[in-house]
């Protein structure tokens, strides 16, 4: 296993990670998410993710179980939970979302009892609230580390713009700012990453632990001659996701990128892992993969990431179009 550093904090992350959105509680049940968080740990992954809308706090539940269960060193791993939507779903009352200080504070203390644990290692704001100041968010993060319920905050798909803005009034008031931001990355995602946290990236720093490197399964090809039953965008309740993700002319690149996958002797899954990784401004790339077939295979990204020479991924830009376009003046 590799591991980077998490921006430029002192925490290290393992590259690959794993994670429990969709699959916690819905696809998988005690008994596979802990052989699957097993296998992940023997192959050195130290970071498991979470948050508390997944499953409606059945996520966290789980993987408490699991961890309480396998009674792990604390110190060799790092968990994560996120706030912003509440586990109540459409009956929660306004106290019970967002990003007030009332919000965090009972949000991490839900996370922390869920998951059984004294602390956790990064707590997220899942997305900005913009009817908060910034300056209560930030006091709020840095009152939970000084408790030492949490040890480091970062964001979810904020915007450059929002990130930087939570570092200036930080900084005003001589506090930490943002360590990592969570966004998604994938050969189709690349906008954030590639080029509206690239002044952060450089002048700041910054930790990104990417979500969705497959594309919701679309990077996989098993998409490519219809939805499977069973798989994820097959779930009641994710139309959404479903709708966003099999976009028009998509299914032909991903049938392109084959062709690249077979010539490097590897799958269209550890091709899309591999490609995200070569990165060097992604510190982790979290996996969600249901079986342990596929988190082995998911594994073996660490193996094919150096093969991706400048050569194959300009290939790769070619096919996908979606390279993100730098103006010059």
């Amino acid at each position: 296993m590799e591991y980077r550093r998490m921006g430029r904090t002192g925490l290290q992350l393992s590259v690959l990670s794993y994670g429990s959105w969709v699959t916690f509680a819905k696809q998988i049940d005690d008994s596979v998410s802990d052989r699957l968080m097993s296998i992940a740990y023997e192959h050195g992954i130290n970071f498991f993710d979470n948050a508390e809308v997944y499953s409606r706090g059945e996520s966290e539940l789980m993987m408490g179980r699991v961890l309480k269960k396998k009674n792990w060193e604390r110190s060799s791993y790092v968990v994560s939970s996120k706030v912003f939507w509440g586990w109540h779903g459409e009956k929660s009352w306004p106290t019970q979302k967002g990003l007030s200080r009332k919000h965090i504070m009972e949000a991490c203390h839900e996370a922390l009892e869920r998951f059984q644990l004294e602390y956790l290692d990064l707590f997220f704001c899942h997305r900005p609230d913009r009817d908060v100041p910034i300056e209560e968010v930030v006091r709020t993060m840095n009152t939970l580390i000084q408790q030492g319920k949490i040890f480091y905050w970062g964001t979810s798909e904020w915007t450059g713009a929002e990130i930087m803005e939570a570092h200036m009034v930080a900084k005003e008031l001589g506090l930490e700012g943002p360590a990592m931001e969570q966004p998604q990355y994938n050969m189709f995602e690349r906008h954030k990453v590639e080029s509206d946290y690239m002044p952060i990236f450089k002048n700041i720093g910054l930790g990104t632990t990417i979500w969705s490197p497959l594309a919701s399964g679309l990077l996989t090809g098993k998409y490519n001659n219809g939805v499977p039953e069973g798989s994820r965008l097959a779930l009641e309740g994710f139309e959404w996701l479903k709708d966003r993700t099999l976009q028009e002319g998509r299914i032909e690149k991903v049938k392109q990128l084959g062709t690249i996958a077979e010539e490097l002797n590897t799958s269209m899954a550890t091709l899309a892992i591999a490609w995200c990784i070569s990165n060097p401004n992604v510190t982790t790339a979290i996996l969600g993969a249901t079986k342990e077939q596929q988190l082995e295979e998911n594994l073996k990204a660490l193996e094919v990431y150096p093969k991706l020479t400048t050569e194959v991924k300009d290939r790769i830009d070619a096919i996908m179009g979606t390279k993100p376009v730098f103006q010059t003046y």
